[in-house]
């Protein structure tokens, strides 16, 4: 299970796995909303080195990037859901506009980024080469989003009162 940091203490662990010969993949994103699409990319991204950094956005980065009502959930709950998953080992909440700076920072090995880029159009591609590192693109087709999610939420007449098959849901819960 992946442990949240702060940057400090993520810089002084990632500087004692690599004390130890380990390498570092580095993976970002909102995870507003957690589903099947992010899981999938930080799998990806967890077979790229021995360890997976994953940088989640802050609140206010998500509310500038993704619009009015957004994030659902806070910086904090997004990072330890981000935790959680098998093969994840730290997690940071930034609130830069690019990851660019973290990237420099830890200069992992590895810059992974999901299927809706390709190397080429990864924007901080040229940052990551400049220390010698490499980009892969991780994780199953881009047909996953929480917008979408939250539109079939917003569609689902009585959503809150019924099971995920359809049935009613008892009265207490």
């Amino acid at each position: 299970m992946g442990i949240v940091l702060t940057e400090p203490e993520l810089v002084e662990a990632v500087a004692r796995d690599r004390e130890q010969g380990r390498t570092i993949a580095f993976a970002n994103g909102c995870f507003d909303l957690l589903h099947v699409g992010h899981v999938r990319y930080l799998q990806g991204a967890t077979a790229e080195a021995d360890r997976l950094v994953v940088a989640v956005n802050d609140d206010r980065s998500v509310a500038l990037l993704k619009g009015h009502g957004r994030p659902i959930l806070a910086a904090e709950d997004r990072a330890e859901l981000v935790g959680a998953i098998r093969g994840v080992a730290y997690v940071v909440v930034f609130g830069d506009q690019t990851v660019e700076r973290l990237l420099l920072l830890l200069r992992p090995e590895v810059h992974c980024k999901g299927t809706d880029y390709t190397v080429e159009s990864v924007p901080e591609r040229d940052v990551v080469l400049s220390y010698g590192g490499r980009t892969a693109i991780v994780g199953d087709q881009k047909t996953h989003a929480s917008r979408d999610l939250l539109s079939r939420i917003a569609r689902t007449p009585n959503a809150a009162r019924r099971m995920p098959n359809g049935e009613p849901r008892a009265p207490n819960g």
